[in-house]
């Protein structure tokens, strides 16, 4: 029953909401308008609706659009530099799960000393607290997945380290997220899925959690029979929008989720995959090892009434046993068409199995001990093993 929640965030979230912008209070004068390193915020019209609403309301900005899937910290530190030299107060984060992770980070390092991994905690970071508070964000979704439009995390590679950590601080919770299902229509179908996944995952993983409480689980169950029964229907037909709506409620509740609860060692697992091989879609990673992940604490009977509840949440109101979320989990992938996914087009190899389990425990360890049970380094191998095609 215990829980510990603060979330300071102003959400306005549903259709059409991007064009409430201009009407809220911006927590600066001028904007790092932080993009990535594509075209979708032109192709999604978000980036002209976003920049006349800030010239109409008299806010400064300027561009940072240089932001790649899985951030790295060389482009963290240029974006924080940059924030610096154009004398932006705020940042305003417009894009996906990369652009949001992202914004945490530069804004943190855009007022404090030294080098990003001086304040990452796990694997070489050093883990030194920020000296000074980070700048204020705002972030407006263009994608559904990784939830970090309303909290205070985001995960950043070091190539060099070989390392993939989530980085975060009670003070970089952004003051403002607008979610506008109309900014995801123009989502491919293949990353549609992708990201449905990850924030499936994200809710799933707080479900299993030793750190479940009443009010994760509750909000956790309501996402999960939404992207259940609504992803495969973004993933047909980018144009629904509502099951756009369903699936960016699911994504931002678990943003919450994480909040009350952490996840569990299965992202911790992707994270390592993603960092050896950098293009490998986060999303497309955790459905790869999923079904193993999943079958490694049923085989336990770790957390039965768990997996039963969310197999029921996911379209089986019958279920009694925990083998059956396994029955909807691979329904779902078949559904969206990612039940084919192999590690090996990614460049993996067979032997890397121990490599990856020990990076995921000296890199983000923390997540090992929110598993329901023990997991040991060999048997996180044997689930890549197990995974492995």
């Amino acid at each position: 029953m215990a829980f510990h929640f603060n979330n300071p965030t102003n959400l306005i979230f549903g259709r059409g909401t991007r064009m409430e912008l201009g009407r809220q209070k911006m927590p600066g004068r001028k904007a790092l308008l932080l993009l990535s390193n594509g075209n979708s915020t032109k192709v999604n019209g978000s980036f002209d609706c976003v920049t006349q609403q800030l010239t109409e309301a008299g806010v400064a900005y300027t561009v940072f659009r240089k932001i790649m899937e899985n951030p790295r910290k060389e482009v963290v530190m240029e974006g924080a530099a940059f924030a610096r030299e154009q004398g932006c107060d705020f940042i305003l984060a417009l894009g996906g799960g990369a652009v949001l992770d992202a914004s945490k980070a530069i804004a943190a390092m855009a007022t404090n000393p030294g080098d990003l991994w001086d304040y990452v905690s796990g694997g070489t970071g050093k883990g030194k607290p920020l000296v000074n508070p980070g700048l204020p964000i705002v972030t407006i979704p263009t994608s559904s997945g990784t939830g970090s439009e309303i909290n205070c995390w985001g995960v950043i590679s070091n190539l060099d380290t070989h390392e993939k950590i989530g980085f975060g601080a009670p003070g970089l919770v952004p003051v403002l997220s607008i979610v506008d299902p109309e900014l995801m229509k123009t989502v491919p179908p293949q990353y549609t899925a992708y990201q449905g996944f990850d924030a499936l995952f994200h809710n799933t993983e707080v479900m299993i959690s030793n750190g479940v409480n009443i009010i994760s689980e509750t909000i956790a169950l309501s996402a999960i029979e939404r992207i259940a029964k609504y992803l495969p229907l973004a993933v047909k037909n980018g144009e629904d929008l509502e099951a756009r709506e369903h699936v960016a409620y699911g994504s931002t509740i678990a943003g919450i989720a994480m909040q009350l609860t952490s996840t569990t060692a299965q992202h911790a697992m992707e994270h390592a995959m993603s960092t050896y091989h950098p293009n490998l879609p986060h999303g497309a990673g955790l459905i790869m090892i999923s079904k193993a992940f999943s079958e490694f604490f049923i085989e336990k009977h770790a957390c039965d009434g768990q997996f039963i509840k969310m197999a029921r949440a996911m379209g089986i109101p019958e279920a009694d046993k925990p083998e059956d979320f396994i029955t909807a989990l691979v329904k779902l992938q078949k559904d969206c068409g990612v039940d084919d996914l192999r590690m090996s087009d990614y460049g993996f190899a067979p032997d890397e199995s121990m490599r990856l389990a020990v990076n995921a425990r000296e890199t983000m360890g923390g997540l090992f001990l929110a598993n329901p049970c023990e997991m040991t380094d060999e048997e996180c191998a044997d689930i890549f093993e197990k995974s492995y095609r």
